[in-house]
């Protein structure tokens, strides 16, 4: 069980406990799809002893059911049931492990419960979530397949005179229409639009000779997909043209270098190299991937700065992109995973360019 794996690591690293507010963490650990119920308390309290219950407003007793469970009513003061669930678990004091996302007004409170020293939980459940089990891995390769079927139908689409923000909500459709949802807002930047890299989809329509990036995924049991593919409309910008091809070359340059025990800094070398040697380093302005799995961000992320050593399991993007003001932009990303100890996609739509 993923929470006793987390009590053993509490234990190793002498945190006394933990609190648990809802979000991916608690999914991961338990299982249990709780959403936050608005500013009524939810957390789940683990003690480095083994001991773990839930604390919930009375909207979840017919949500949770077959897990330790504290409930509380509209009227009570939840704060005052958790401090007697930490006193039961001999946690009126020490070092606990907070959720990172946990409401401020939420943690403003359990502050004044006792003396406690508090740590990030992401310290130590990234641990554990960097590594995918081979379960993990089928839901994420299910959202992958998602994305390249979604790409498919896109592509025979009328997308001349569409607004982009018209796209985005018929990629979100198509999405929804395959699979549990989308795992991000889909992007959707046309024309010079292109040059920034999380562009806000408006009104601009489509047009002859424009170069399209299109960035969306989708959640399947809890896990996600995260593609981005970049299309012409006619005939487009010979400069980005030749930006395409500099920008396919460091993708798959970043895909091959995917080893297991290479630092995940050398996957964005191989990527920045072959960009820098063509003249466009500057216009190549984020990391070259992130961590892919119950979030559409996590570890490990693929940057100058990653000193993560890769290992078997471990899934992110690779997705580089140039970005020039005024012209536009091309980015190519792919879901890999460290599988037999080499890069695998799970993403696998065309990477060549296309024109429509």
């Amino acid at each position: 069980m993923r929470l006793q794996r987390l009590v053993s690591l509490m234990r190793e690293n002498n945190f006394d406990g933990a609190l648990i507010s809802p979000g991916t963490n608690l999914y991961y650990l338990t299982g249990l799809s709780v959403h936050e119920a608005g500013e009524r308390l939810t957390v789940l309290v683990v003690s480095a002893d083994g001991d773990y219950r839930l604390l919930a407003p009375s909207l979840y007793e017919n949500v949770v059911r077959n897990f330790p469970v504290t409930f509380w009513r509209d009227g009570e003061n939840p704060y005052d049931k958790l401090a007697w669930i930490l006193a039961e678990f001999h946690l009126s004091k020490g070092k606990l492990l907070i959720e990172d996302t946990m409401r401020a007004d939420w943690l403003m409170n359990v502050i004044k419960l006792g003396p406690f020293e508090f740590y990030p939980l992401s310290s130590l459940v990234r641990e554990l979530r960097m590594r995918k089990d081979k379960h993990e891995i089928e839901m994420m390769g299910h959202a992958a397949k998602v994305a390249d079927r979604v790409f498919e139908e896109i592509l025979s689409w009328d997308l001349l005179g569409m607004r982009e923000r018209e796209l985005v909500l018929k990629i979100e459709l198509a999405i929804r229409e395959l699979s549990d949802g989308i795992s991000f807002q889909p992007i959707v930047a046309s024309g010079e639009n292109g040059a920034n890299p999380h562009h806000e989809p408006g009104d601009r329509r489509l047009r002859k000779g424009d170069m399209v990036i299109l960035d969306y995924g989708a959640r399947w049991k809890g896990y996600c997909s995260d593609i981005t593919r970049t299309i012409a409309l006619g005939r487009p910008n010979e400069k980005l043209v030749e930006i395409y091809e500099v920008v396919k070359e460091a993708q798959e340059r970043a895909y091959r270098a995917v080893r297991e025990g290479v630092e995940a800094k050398e996957v964005d070398r191989a990527a920045r190299e072959a960009i820098e040697n063509a003249g466009y380093g500057d216009y190549f302005t984020h990391r070259t991937g992130h961590g892919l799995g119950l979030d559409v961000h996590e570890e490990p992320y693929i940057g100058p700065d990653g000193n993560v050593v890769l290992e078997n399991g471990m899934t992110f993007t690779v997705e580089p992109g140039i970005y020039i003001p005024g012209l536009g932009g091309v980015r190519i990303e792919d879901d890999v995973v460290v599988h037999e100890g080499r890069g695998k996609r799970l993403t696998r739509a065309e990477r060549e360019l296309i024109r429509l």
